[in-house]
C-alpha cells in the first residue's frame, strides 16, 4: 500500500510513519523543510518538500497513494489563524479530489464540533467540512484530547511563579488528555485496516483530569508534590499570554479555547462518545515533563 503523511517529523507524524514502514508499506512524508528530509529517509519514507498552502504539490504528492494522513500544523504568524486553518483544510480536500484519493484519516480535535467558540480547534470544524464535502471519499477524523505536550509551556510559569495555570482546569470540570503516542497509534490503527465508510469521527483521550490532579502527577515528577493549578479569569489569562510575547491574535484563540475548556462545551460532545482510554498515563510522560524541566 503506498501512504502519504503529511505533519513532517511532528509527534504524532513520525511515530505513525515508523508504524506504517514496519509493516511494509510504501511512505512518502510531506515537509516544509528540506533539512528534514535525511531524518525522514532515515525511517524507511521519501521526503517531498513542499508546503500545505502548495494546492498541485499536495495534488502531485497525493496521486497514487491508497490513503492520506492530513494534519494541519501551527502558525502563528496567521492574521487569521481560524480562516488560515479552514484554508488548509480546503487545500487538502481539493488536493484530495484531484488525486482520486479515496480514504483520508483527518487529524482533527475534540471540540470541533464548534463552529465558533473553540479558538483554533473552531477552524478545525471547517476543516472537517471541506474534507466531508468531497464526492466518494471514505474519511476518519481523530479527535484527540489535549496533548501531554502543551503541559510544556507551563514549565516557565512554575519555575515563575510556583505554580501552574489556565483559564480552565477547575475540579468541576475535567477534560480529556492524551499521549501523542496513543494519537500516533490510533492514526496508525485506522490506516493499516482501513476498514471505514463515509464520514465518521473517532475520539482519543489517555486519560479525564482536572487541573490540581495535573498539577500534582508533574509536580511530584519534579519534586514539588504540593504544586498547584491556579484558575485564571480569561482577562488574566489573555494579559499573561500577551506578556509572554504571543501575538494578539494567537492569545485572543487559545484564551477562546481556554474558555470552552472551562465552560465544558468543548469537551460536551467528547463525553457523549466517550471512547476505551488509551494506554499511556500522564505519570508515564511525567519523566519526559521533568527532564524537560531540568534541563
Amino acid at each position: 500500500m503506498k501512504y502519504v503523511v503529511t505533519g513532517s517529523l511532528g509527534n504524532i507524524s513520525q511515530p505513525l510513519t515508523l508504524a506504517l514502514v514496519k509493516a511494509g508499506h510504501e511512505v512518502t512524508v510531506i515537509t516544509s523543510k528540506t533539512s528534514n528530509a535525511t531524518a525522514i529517509e532515515a525511517l524507511g519514507a521519501k521526503a517531498a518538500v513542499g508546503s500545505v498552502e502548495d494546492v498541485p504539490f499536495l495534488g502531485q504528492t497525493f496521486s497514487g497513494a491508497d490513503a492520506v494522513y492530513t494534519m494541519i500544523p501551527p502558525n502563528f504568524a496567521a492574521t487569521d489563524w481560524k480562516q488560515w486553518i479552514a484554508q488548509i483544510g480546503s487545500n487538502y480536500a481539493a488536493a484530495i479530489r484531484a488525486a482520486g484519493v479515496k480514504k483520508v484519516v483527518n487529524l482533527s480535535s475534540v471540540g470541533a464540533h464548534m463552529p465558533d467558540g473553540a479558538g483554533p480547534v473552531s477552524g478545525l470544524h471547517f476543516a472537517e467540512k471541506a474534507l466531508n464535502a468531497i464526492p466518494n471519499v471514505n474519511i476518519k477524523h481523530l479527535r484527540p484530547g489535549y496533548f501531554y505536550q502543551n503541559f510544556l509551556s507551563q514549565i516557565s510559569m512554575i519555575k515563575h511563579l510556583g505554580f501552574m495555570g489556565g483559564n480552565f482546569g477547575s475540579d468541576a470540570v475535567p477534560f480529556p488528555i492524551v499521549s501523542t503516542n496513543d494519537i500516533a497509534a490510533a492514526a496508525a490503527e485506522e490506516l493499516l485496516q482501513l476498514s471505514f465508510t463515509g464520514h465518521s469521527v473517532r475520539y482519543i483521550a489517555s486519560e479525564e483530569i482536572t487541573g490540581s490532579t495535573a498539577a500534582k502527577i508533574l509536580g511530584t515528577a519534579i519534586g514539588k508534590p504540593e504544586l498547584q493549578w491556579v484558575v485564571f479569569t480569561d482577562e488574566q489569562f489573555l494579559q499573561g499570554a500577551l506578556q509572554a510575547g504571543l501575538p494578539e491574535e494567537i492569545a485572543k484563540n487559545f484564551t477562546e479555547m481556554g474558555h470552552a475548556l472551562h465552560t465544558g462545551e468543548m469537551n460536551a460532545e467528547y463525553f457523549t462518545n466517550q471512547p476505551q482510554l488509551s494506554p499511556t498515563k500522564l505519570a508515564d510522560f511525567a519523566t519526559a515533563f521533568a527532564a524537560a524541566y531540568h534541563a
